[in-house]
């Protein structure tokens, strides 16, 4: 699978590349394939289930399944979660509809273009590597979640206590590789056209949000 991560994320009117994952939520894997040419896909492409934010990214787009569905637009979920660990937390964090798969060794991100920030120790060229004085000198807010803007890793560590969400070996694992891995969203079309975009490269860096009025004005366009 290609890496395109050098150029950036796929941006409106690129097509998207193929990538087949196992599937989370059903048996068997998941291709980009499987939508091309029969329906649009909203793709989701996160670090994976021990990130707060991706939590509750995720979460969102659960509960705008069923209007995309409506509109004949299926949603696909990707994260950097082991697939044994990513079943285990959807089993007690059930979210109706949702069409997940795994991918601990980002494939799918680098093939959309996203990429694994590196935390150095006095180097800054985002989104390719930030310094971890710039990492702690961000500040991210979680409107009526947080007391206060904190430093994404003070943020990380508040919102997991908040959420009751144990760290596992696996959880560690992947953070040891990918707590830099940037994540982003993307609206495909039926014949694998990006449509709307969003990214955490672009669009306000760690902890930034979609905006989800944006993505279901331009699905309504491109659903049935």
């Amino acid at each position: 699978m290609s890496d395109r991560t050098h150029v950036g994320p796929l941006q409106l009117g690129e097509t998207a590349p193929n990538f087949v994952l196992d599937a989370i939520t059903r048996e068997g894997t998941i291709a980009i394939d499987d939508f091309r040419g029969e329906k649009p896909v909203l793709v989701g492409l996160y670090r994976g289930l021990h990130c707060p934010f991706c939590r509750r990214h995720i979460a969102t787009i659960s509960l705008l399944t069923p209007a995309l569905n409506e509109k004949g637009i299926e949603s696909l979920t990707v994260v950097n979660t082991p697939i044994e660990r990513a079943r285990l937390y959807l089993r007690y964090h059930p979210m109706l509809g949702l069409l997940a798969a795994s991918d601990p060794k980002r494939t799918s991100h680098r093939a959309f273009g996203l990429p694994n920030m590196q935390i150095t120790e006095d180097e800054s060229a985002w989104p390719q590597k930030v310094s971890m004085s710039d990492v702690k000198a961000m500040r991210v807010n979680v409107p009526g979640e947080m007391p206060e803007p904190m430093d994404p890793f003070a943020t990380l560590e508040y919102l997991n206590k908040k959420d009751n969400y144990g760290i596992t070996e696996a959880d560690q694992q992947m953070m040891a590789t990918g707590v830099g891995q940037l994540m982003g969203q993307f609206l495909l079309d039926r014949n694998g056209v990006v449509r709307w975009t969003f990214s955490e490269v672009f669009d306000g860096g760690l902890g930034a949000h979609p905006n989800s009025e944006a993505m279901m004005s331009v699905a309504s366009h491109i659903g049935q």
